[in-house]
């Protein structure tokens, strides 16, 4: 089978438990053992690469992995331990909100004086980083609107009609070249960086592998339905400002219009968005399901956890001037030295 864009190559291990599963999916060796996955990092690399492999299954696959691995009874049991251990892990380091109003609440103002990743690149942001936030971001937005689009069919009356009307603007609202992970790849082109789908999977870090899976995690279960609303009301909420900082990062770097776009199309897109996701999605959710409140606080605190941490790793290994990257960028292009 040719390697093409479309299914990208398995990455390197980084421990037992992704080695054993990327041997398993070669045809090459077993699962990983009980106690193996049990003993792992829940937030480290191994035990999110190897959940990362389990779910890219459901996406593009690998180039040389039969598809019908997919549904592969042995390693839907090995992605069950794998969720397990992750679900509780992150239930148990999630605040607990009153509400799903309280949960809104935290991020619906922001800061005065904010510190996160959007406001370091706006402000003092390097294009060497900037270039290292889009690389690890690929993991996501090369298959924007993807995790999201799989709670659809767990969805009736306002509630699906809201989420399926901004799943239709992610997806260009019906023209290929507005589809925004097309439009990420037009900001990676003007970045100087590889558009290969799944490209800088071994470059990127656990924190942010972590992103992506739990919106793997939630999308992939119904009884976590309430989990990916909370979850994509918390992207869309954040993403407006945080756009606004993050273009106002490109045009000052000089990275290229295409960069300038992408995000100041999500400054439009996304406040519209919140809207629709706040009291059709979220509203028409809880009015049909109410006891799904939890569930959705939940999503919304678990997606903060997990973005914090990201952004920690990131701005701890800039401040320290060092690549957030585990393969650094070329430093004739990025500037790292």
């Amino acid at each position: 089978m040719p390697h093409t864009s479309h299914e990208p190559r398995l990455p390197t291990a980084r421990g037992p438990v992704s080695a054993a599963v990327a041997q398993y999916l070669r045809g090459a060796g077993p699962l990983p053992r009980p106690e193996e996955i049990a003993n792992g990092l829940v937030y480290g690399d191994d035990l999110q690469l190897a959940l990362y492999l389990c779910y890219e299954l459901h996406y593009r696959g690998f180039a040389d992995v039969p598809a019908d691995l997919e549904w592969d009874p042995d390693l839907l049991r090995t992605r069950a331990a794998l969720e397990h251990r992750c679900l509780s892990a992150l239930r148990a380091d999630t605040p607990v909100h009153d509400s799903v109003e309280d949960a809104l609440a935290e991020i619906l103002v922001e800061p005065v004086d904010g510190t996160g990743v959007s406001h370091h690149l706006r402000d003092k942001g390097e294009l060497w980083q900037l270039r290292e936030y889009a690389a690890q971001r690929s993991l996501y937005h090369l298959k924007e609107a993807d995790p999201h689009a799989w709670v659809l069919p767990r969805l009736w009356g306002r509630a699906k009609a809201g989420m399926a009307a901004v799943e239709f603007d992610e997806y260009g609202g019906g023209r290929p070249d507005r589809v925004h992970a097309r439009l990420f790849a037009d900001l990676m082109k003007d970045l100087g960086l590889d558009t290969t789908y799944g490209h800088y999977l071994d470059a990127a870090s656990a924190e942010v592998l972590a992103t992506v899976n739990l919106m793997s995690l939630f999308g992939l279960h119904r009884s976590l339905r309430g989990a990916l609303v909370g979850h994509f009301a918390a992207v869309e909420i954040t993403s407006s400002p945080g756009s606004r900082r993050l273009a106002e990062a490109m045009r000052r770097t000089g990275a290229g219009s295409a960069a300038e776009f992408f995000y100041d199309e999500h400054v439009e897109a996304d406040a519209v968005h919140e809207q629709v996701v706040r009291h059709d999605v979220i509203g028409g959710l809880l009015e049909e399901e109410p006891q799904l409140a939890p569930d959705v606080a939940f999503g919304i605190g678990a997606t903060g956890l997990v973005e914090d941490r990201f952004a920690a790793r990131l701005l701890a290994d800039w401040n320290a001037g060092r690549s957030s990257l585990r393969t650094p960028l070329p430093s004739e292009i990025s500037g790292i030295s």
